[in-house]
């Protein structure tokens, strides 16, 4: 009696169909979003002699290079050539990232405009989400995994503080201290946020943001928000430092860091800290299209937006 055949190797993606066409209505959605706020759509390399270094960030060697995780440090010095309001859709990468909502190789969308602050970006945020929604969904309603979540502005404004001592009973100070900040964040909090309607999470402690500026009136915090929606996170953002001397020793230290773990330590993007100095006053945001369309989609799982993943390769 013969083995049954085996199924053919584009099943998975006859499966998802639907899901890819959607896809490519958001990113459609998206583009005509930005052109219509008179944003630039830009491209930049995608492999760079020195990405920006994060703790728990890791890039994925390309040579003697890297790919990189972000486009943010050849966004920021087309801010400081002039270009004052920016945008990309991209592929970014991070070794070792995969899961339920994560891809080592993910699209990412990311925008900066010269003037703005965080603030700012908050207000667009709600503007983008409302335009793909408006376009999309049937009746402009977000419904992910059996709940409604109303995407009406303003959304909710959460500060880190305030959502540590809510859902975890401390502060977000004494998680850092205790070196459990992202644990309690990831399995605590986030699995809370954005349930009923979206929520940006804010004033990160200055620890948390290695290239955001400090709060004037309060040096303890730093200018960043994420956006959560049905309880995931969707986008990070902030208010850019500018200061070369003081991003360099926050580089500096986040190698340090880096090592102390046994990480690899990245070469100092010079070019970028010597732009640096020209930048503008400027906010940006990264947000992630895989999970944007998952939303869209009501899918949990991130393969299900994706044409290929690393194990059909």
């Amino acid at each position: 009696m013969s083995s049954p055949a085996a199924p053919p190797l584009w099943t998975r993606q006859h499966a998802i169909r639907c899901n890819l066409v959607q896809r490519a209505r958001v990113i459609d959605a998206v583009r005509r979003f930005f052109r219509d706020q008179d944003f630039l759509e830009v491209e930049t390399p995608v492999r760079i002699p020195a990405p920006a270094p994060e703790a728990h960030i890791d890039a994925q060697a390309a040579g003697a290079w890297y790919l990189h995780t972000s486009p943010e440090l050849c966004m920021k010095r087309l801010l400081a050539a002039g270009f004052e309001r920016i945008f990309q859709i991209c592929h970014c990468f991070r070794e070792g990232e995969r899961g339920g909502r994560h891809l080592p190789e993910m699209t990412l969308l990311e925008w900066y405009a010269a003037g703005w602050t965080y603030l700012d970006l908050m207000r667009q945020c709600e503007q983008l989400i409302g335009f793909v929604a408006d376009r999309l969904l049937p009746d402009g309603h977000l419904r992910y995994q059996g709940r409604r979540v109303d995407l009406a502005p303003p959304w909710q404004r959460l500060t880190v503080d305030a959502a540590f001592r809510r859902y975890a009973g401390m502060s977000a100070e004494a998680a850092l201290d205790q070196g459990c900040f992202d644990e309690v964040m990831g399995l605590t909090i986030e699995p809370r946020l954005g349930i009923e309607r979206p929520v940006f999470l804010y004033d990160y402690p200055a620890r948390c943001g290695a290239l955001a500026r400090l709060k004037p009136d309060n040096p303890a915090v730093a200018e960043r928000f994420e956006l959560y929606i049905a309880g995931m996170e969707l986008c990070n953002a902030f208010s850019e430092l500018t200061d070369p001397a003081e991003q360099r020793f926050r580089f500096d230290a986040e190698n340090r860091a880096r090592e102390a773990i046994g990480k690899t330590v990245y070469p100092t993007a010079e070019p970028f800290l010597q732009a640096l100095a020209a930048m503008p006053a400027a906010a940006g945001n990264a947000l992630g299209i895989d999970r944007l369309v998952m939303l869209i989609c009501d899918t949990a799982c991130i393969d299900e937006v994706a044409a290929f993943i690393p194990e059909e390769l």
